[in-house]
């Protein structure tokens, strides 16, 4: 809807604003132009409209690959996330989502292509750390798949300014709730959906459980909820919100 017009961020904020959330992580990609960084009258303009609703532009994000086997890719991929890091200090944004990638990187392994993605987070880091903006990388069952293999990546950038975006609907286990104890000592924010995978197929979130790992390791971060698939949004959205909401008493 963002993308085609039918709503306005301003009509986004405003239904932010009125379900009572404190802040939006507000996706680079509903901001026209995109992949190009746009003028800052228009960042400026999103930083103001969101004041106005009374709203926190917690973060942005990119669609990045940094599985690439040609460097100069890879190079032109960190490139997008310095820009965004920019433009997300000029939107006011706390932190910048990036993925690891999806490219099957074939004649290489795993090995070197994770050394690929860290490095490539590493440079991201190091920028977004001159600029005051966390670097948060969410794993999203693309290239990197197994807890393992996340927390490899995560641990394996050296900076202060990086950490995760916990996805947990992009863990393919039978028990997802184990993997996101592993996981939630590395979050920074996260992506909250409103179903996780089983290994099997995908069941509804159990926001009791979900909330329990939570508050039993004291997360004080921001806490993004995700609506995804067909339907009315607003309502999808605002069922997600009162399912966290009212786990959280």
């Amino acid at each position: 809807q963002l993308r085609s017009g039918e709503i306005s961020l301003d009509d986004m904020f405003r239904f932010a604003a009125e379900t009572g959330f404190e802040a939006v992580d507000l996706t680079a990609y509903y901001i026209p132009g995109y992949p190009e960084v746009p003028p800052d009258e228009v960042l400026f303009g999103i930083k103001k409209m969101a004041f106005r609703y009374g709203i926190n532009i917690a973060g942005t994000g990119v669609r990045n690959d940094f599985a690439l086997v040609n460097p100069e890719d890879r190079a032109k991929e960190v490139q997008l996330v310095k820009n965004w890091t920019i433009a997300a200090k000029k939107m006011g944004a706390t932190s910048l989502r990036g993925f690891s990638g999806r490219s099957a990187a074939e004649g290489h392994s795993r090995e070197q292509v994770k050394t690929w993605i860290k490095d490539a987070f590493q440079q991201c880091a190091d920028f977004a750390s001159q600029h005051g903006v966390m670097i948060a990388y969410q794993n999203h069952d693309d290239y990197i798949v197994t807890t393992e293999d996340i927390l490899d990546v995560t641990r394996g950038v050296d900076s202060d300014w990086f950490g995760l975006m916990l996805d947990i609907g992009s863990l393919p286990t039978p028990d997802p709730y184990h993997e996101i104890e592993k996981l939630i000592p590395y979050a920074i924010t996260w992506q909250i959906k409103s179903h996780v995978k089983n290994g099997s197929g995908t069941e509804p979130t159990d926001f009791g459980r979900l909330m329990k790992i939570v508050k039993k390791h004291g997360y004080q971060g921001y806490f993004p909820i995700e609506a995804l698939g067909d339907g009315d949004p607003y309502k999808k959205v605002q069922a997600i919100y009162e399912h966290v909401s009212n786990n959280m008493l």
